[in-house]
């Protein structure tokens, strides 16, 4: 899946990794492409820009550990992160549920047949 089809997503994507426990940039992406069966490969160039947005944003912070000998910075998610990720959810599930309604097979609107030109 290419990022430019996650726009919109992407940060919801990144809160949500972050929602069980810390983790330094390639620890996201790797995290996203397991939970995603590889679906997900997202591109440094991608995921780094957007983590700093989110920094700056109050919605992740950042440290810096040594894993491994090397110095990385891992990012957790901050209280208005946890809130904005409820708020991510919650509209995730009523844009699915609105969609759904209109592709799902069978459920064709039963209306007025269509205007004649």
């Amino acid at each position: 899946m290419k990022a430019d089809t996650l726009r919109g997503h992407l940060d919801a994507l990144l809160l949500a990794v972050l929602d069980d426990q810390p983790r330094h940039g390639y620890a996201i992406i790797e995290t996203l492409q397991t939970r995603t069966s590889g679906a997900v490969c997202l591109p440094t160039g991608t995921v780094y820009p957007a983590l700093r947005r989110l920094e700056r944003g109050g919605l992740v912070d950042s440290s810096w550990i040594t894993v491994g000998g090397r110095e990385r910075r891992t990012y957790r998610l901050t209280a208005a992160g946890r809130r904005a990720l409820t708020d991510e959810r919650t509209a995730w599930r009523e844009f699915t549920s609105t969609i759904g309604a209109v592709l799902k097979p069978g459920r064709a609107a039963r209306s007025q047949s269509p205007a004649r030109s």
